[in-house]
């Protein structure tokens, strides 16, 4: 009789002893390998999405994925890259005009095109038109410029907004209070947000 207790008792331990094993070697599984859960603490990082934008313009809005904006972005800058070119045609064909007109040669009259040709005795009115359309070109410089940072500018606000909880836990709720200051009770206006930048953005 003893003798069957005992192999019971330890039949009994090799088995509980074999699961505990089996639970460990489980549990060890899931925190390694294909097991391995996300690693919370490492955030979208902003700064990748301002340096594509910077070199790309529209990458920063794909990193982000609002995949909608760059249709925009390619918008601004294409129109004023069309614009740029043709005014730097303009300017280049007022600025032979106007040197032929002033050239006292009248046999290079004929190189001088329309509209031009028209006003080619009086040379200043050329010269102004000449003047305005060699300010437009630094003023689409200018635009294209201000686009290009407007993209990098949007693509780093979305990138920073990535990072904030935008969840049901945002929340403005109205709780009656006790101030120990003016022993009095009122009323508060308790606004509940969980920044997850504030979680170690690395």
């Amino acid at each position: 009789m003893f003798k069957v207790i005992s192999c019971f008792l330890l039949l009994s331990s090799l088995l509980f002893g074999n699961q505990a094993l089996a639970q460990k070697d489980s549990t060890k599984k899931k925190n390694t390998g294909i097991f391995r859960r996300p690693d919370t603490s490492r955030l979208y990082n902003p700064r990748i999405a301002t340096y594509r934008s910077a070199i790309l313009p529209g990458w920063g809005q794909l990193t982000n994925k609002k995949y909608w904006k760059i249709p925009i972005v390619y918008a601004a800058l294409g129109t004023t890259t069309v614009i740029f070119f043709r005014n730097t045609k303009q300017y280049r064909e007022a600025r032979d005009a106007y040197a032929n007109a002033i050239d006292g040669i009248p046999g290079n009259d004929f190189e001088i095109p329309q509209p031009y040709y028209s006003v080619k005795d009086q040379p200043e009115r050329i010269k102004t038109f000449r003047n305005q359309v060699r300010q437009n070109i630094d003023y689409t410089v200018l635009f294209f410029i201000l686009f290009w940072g407007l993209n990098v500018v949007d693509a780093t606000v979305d990138a920073h907004l990535k990072t904030f909880d935008v969840s049901d836990d945002l929340s403005l709720q109205i709780r009656p209070g006790y101030s120990p200051l003016a022993q009095t009770n009122g009323i508060s206006l308790v606004l509940n947000f969980h920044p997850k930048s504030l979680k170690g953005l690395k």
